[in-house]
């Protein structure tokens, strides 16, 4: 044997070393499937303190079921910080495979996906819900608020919205009052701005809660919540109020609340309250936590806010138990409850183009799999046994005019957290037949009882917003303008609150400053902003 022939085939013997190595590198790292079919994806996740999503057992389910290995990328349930997570991962290009995202932590917007899908970072799903999801494809088909939250005006599906039809989050903004008070006091419930102004007056002044201290805090809240807090709920009674675009319609004609007659006259009976100390003055700046504080405190404090449900005021049901709610208030021009579809335009799901063809056709199947009520129900409530039972006999659902579908099991006292379930995560598609047949004890003010107090809260409310309303939840905006309205509309309702909150306060005079303040909307593109609503509510397909 000559040197060259040698040489030869000591070169394609390193060629075939070479690429026996790569092999086995590329049947472990990424996504790719492994030698013995598993399939690995990397999943960008959000889990609160009392969960573990890699030792999850309805992760392990999906893992078993589905023949996949989760590489977990997790964050916490706070805002802030779960949004800058998501978006320096997607900034960075050093992004997973795929998200499973929470709503109301943070998902993807409807500009995102229509920008990182353009860019091709996040890829079209609708392939693979035709070839692989049935379930998904099915309520695509047959309900058009879910088709309109999904499709991009090009046609594409970049991320599947949840949709989760919760009766009490379609008006979410609602007032609870503390009932002991309203007793000690011989209050009847208010009806009206008047009653309510005299309510809080005598919470103010006449000692409910009986400890000889000028302790009380009549009214309070939170800062930028997303159903608008007590500025919400007190202006719809004077112009409605849906706290997310500030947009009014009528015959079809997009309009602009907060420069109207009704929007002054609003600020003017806040800025009243404010003054003769009704209102709390940290409830424009103050966090959840915060209302925690004065909710919990160790003498009740606290008369009433505004807020989705009294779980937000005290985490002890003892406590929180003892506030009402109160229908919408009838104002000098009408008595409107703030609505809102209950699920969330955006993308909760999304798979991005670093997924293997394995790796897509296998997520997609798990989200479909949430579709089906074999995969929903262990999803949101863990094991059968532990976490959730079939109802007995005696079981009521929420709903009473429907059959119960499942009972969820709380906690037992002293039994820690359960890890079983994806909770929020998970609640893809959560119709009201199905929201509504979920059991609740009847007696409203026990633990099992919870969402039957929320649903008998929210009749008060139903129906109550005005025919027409800017359906915000199912519109999506052409690319083209998508970062000119991005900018605008932050501008705008930035804008909206401070000088909201610098009237109620007297910091901004309603007699000598309303009309500059209605000229800084000009400033802002109104105009502009209005012509690309007004476009949007045209083509909106629903």
């Amino acid at each position: 044997m000559n040197k060259k022939h040698i040489i030869s085939l000591l070169m394609i013997a390193m060629v075939l070393l070479l690429a026996a190595c790569s092999n086995n590198e590329e049947a472990d790292s990424g996504s790719d499937e492994g030698g013995d079919g598993v399939v690995k994806i990397s999943v960008f996740s959000q889990q609160n303190s009392t969960m573990d999503l890699e030792t999850n057992w309805y992760s392990n389910l999906i893992e078993d079921k589905f023949n996949i290995d989760f590489n977990w990328q997790t964050t916490t349930w706070d805002n802030t910080a779960a949004a800058e997570a998501r978006s320096i991962a997607m900034a960075s290009g050093d992004y997973p495979d795929m998200f499973l995202l929470i709503p109301w932590v943070d998902q993807f917007s409807q500009a995102e996906l229509i920008n990182y899908g353009k860019q091709g970072a996040l890829i079209p799903l609708n392939d693979l819900i035709k070839e692989h999801a049935p379930n998904i494809q099915e309520v695509l088909d047959n309900h058009e608020y879910y088709a309109a939250m999904a499709t991009a005006p090009d046609g594409n599906i970049y991320g599947l919205p949840q949709l989760n039809e919760c009766f009490h989050c379609t008006w979410n903004n609602k007032l609870w009052l503390n009932q002991t008070w309203l007793d000690n006091l011989g209050l009847d419930t208010p009806t009206t701005h008047e009653e309510l102004e005299k309510v809080l007056e005598a919470f103010k002044n006449e000692d409910p809660n009986g400890n000889g201290k000028n302790d009380e805090i009549p009214l309070s809240g939170v800062a930028g919540l997303d159903d608008g807090g007590i500025i919400t709920y007190l202006m719809n009674g004077f112009i409605y109020d849906d706290a997310t675009t500030r947009l009014i319609v009528e015959d079809g004609k997009v309009d602009f609340a907060p420069i109207k007659e009704g929007w002054k006259e609003g600020l003017a009976y806040m800025n009243g309250l404010y003054e003769k100390g009704l209102i709390d003055s940290g409830a424009f700046s103050q966090n959840q936590d915060a209302l925690y504080q004065l909710g919990g405190a160790d003498e009740m404090i606290l008369g009433g806010t505004a807020i989705v449900h009294p779980a937000m005021i005290a985490t002890d049901l003892e406590i929180h138990n003892q506030y009402s709610p109160v229908a919408p208030l009838q104002g000098p021009n009408g008595a409107w409850g703030r609505y809102d579809y209950p699920s969330k335009p955006g993308g909760t799901f999304a798979l991005t183009n670093k997924a293997s063809e394995e790796a897509q056709i296998a997520a997609i199947k798990v989200i479909d799999y949430m579709f089906t009520e074999e995969g929903k129900i262990p999803a949101e409530n863990g094991e059968e046994g532990v976490g959730w039972q079939k109802p007995e006999e005696g079981d009521v659902a929420i709903n009473e005019d429907v059959e119960p579908i499942l009972k969820q099991i709380p906690l037992a006292e002293g039994e820690e957290e359960r890890n079983d379930s994806w909770g929020p995560l998970s609640q893809y598609y959560h119709p009201t037949e199905f929201r509504d047949g979920l059991v609740q004890d009847m007696d409203i003010y026990s633990a099992g009882g919870y969402e039957r107090r929320l649903q008998e809260a929210t009749y008060l409310y139903e129906g109550t917003q005005p025919e027409e309303v800017f359906p915000h939840w199912a519109v999506w905006y052409d690319l083209e303008v998508i970062d000119e309205l991005s900018m605008m509309r932050t501008n705008i309702e930035d804008y909206i609150y401070q000088n909201a909150v610098q009237f109620i306060t007297g910091d901004k005079s309603l007699e000598s400053d309303w009309d500059e303040y209605v000229e800084g909307f000009n400033r802002l593109g109104l105009d502009r902003y209005l012509e690309i609503m007004q476009q949007a509510f045209d083509n909106a397909q629903f």
